[in-house]
């Protein structure tokens, strides 16, 4: 009698850029560029002068972090069975649902992203010794963390505060360091903002994804505290983050402050928009590109406050 012949390999579509560029999640990146352009604002002002060379860097290799997070999150999600058609979903937004690829694709990818930003990454070690190198790592730590292992940090409920701190937090406070060659502990308070527009939009995922979340036993902070009670905590945060630029500006960029003014006439209606949003399953595509937006509205008016209250150098 024959040897009976192995069952053939699944036969997976062509992995294409596209598909690699809908995985990095561009609509995501204000998340990254955005504590980069506060922190680099607060470097210009405070030390008088700042390089563009190792600005675009830095821009870069958070960016590069960012899409790492992105594929990463998408990968185990997707293995894990967390992602399907039904969970409202935008097609662009979950290339392994809807499309026939090896999802070992998406994982090289995830991992040549990091590499990629640790070896840009060298460009600013060299220039600002171990402690951006030290920070890199623990947040390479976090990217692996949050959607991987046996318990993610991003089925817990200290995955807003673990994002909103690593991404708006460690990214400012590294930058600074790059750019001025000091460890200042206070740009951690400057970041306070964007630590809070980062988190919240996880907050608008996991809030809008309650029931898919319990489905897959995945304690998130919006699953323990419930709709309602979480809507409640997100508008608080909402308001503590148009707060907090206005107290950081205040005290410590007062010049600054006529810029304020337009910030809160420019980002009102978008924040209107999002505080009328339910962040329900049916709403979540549309509360996703809310919260983004209002991140680049306050996180660019408060770049722009930081600069127009100091003078500064452009050297390459």
């Amino acid at each position: 009698m024959s040897a009976q012949s192995p069952s053939p390999s699944p036969q997976y579509c062509r992995f294409t850029p596209h598909m690699a560029w809908l995985l990095a999640a561009p609509h995501t990146w204000p998340a990254s560029i955005l504590p980069v352009l506060v922190a680099s604002a607060a470097a210009a002002v405070k030390s008088g002068v700042l390089s563009v060379t190792l600005t675009c860097a830095l821009l870069v290799i958070c960016v590069l972090m960012q899409a790492a997070v992105n594929t990463f999150n998408d990968y185990f999600d997707y293995v894990k069975g967390t992602d399907s058609a039904e969970d409202n979903v935008d097609p662009s937004d979950a290339v392994l649902v809807y499309n026939n690829v090896n999802p070992a694709s998406a994982l090289r990818l995830a991992v040549g992203f990091l590499v990629v930003a640790f070896l840009l990454g060298i460009y600013a070690i060299y220039v600002a010794g171990w402690i951006p190198l030290a920070i890199a790592c623990v947040g390479a730590l976090v990217v692996v963390l949050y959607s991987g292992g046996k318990t993610p940090i991003s089925y817990l409920p200290i995955g807003e505060a673990v994002s909103g701190l690593v991404m708006g937090g460690f990214i400012p406070l590294a930058c600074y360091q790059v750019l001025t060659r000091e460890l200042e502990w206070l740009a951690l308070v400057w970041a306070i903002p964007t630590v809070i527009g980062v988190g919240l939009i996880m907050f608008t995922n996991n809030t809008c994804d309650i029931e898919k979340d319990v489905d897959a036993c995945r304690n998130t902070l919006s699953v323990k505290l419930g709709r309602e009670r979480a809507r409640k905590a997100y508008h608080a945060l909402m308001y503590a983050w148009v707060a907090a630029i206005v107290a950081i500006v205040a005290l410590w960029f007062t010049n600054g402050l006529v810029v304020v003014l337009f910030m809160l006439l420019a980002a009102y209606p978008l924040m209107n928009a999002l505080r009328k949003n339910p962040l329900a399953p049916a709403t979540r595509i549309g509360a996703m590109a809310q919260v983004c937006s209002v991140n680049v509205a306050l996180g660019a008016f408060y770049a722009a406050a930081i600069l127009a209250s100091g003078s500064f150098v452009l050297v390459s």
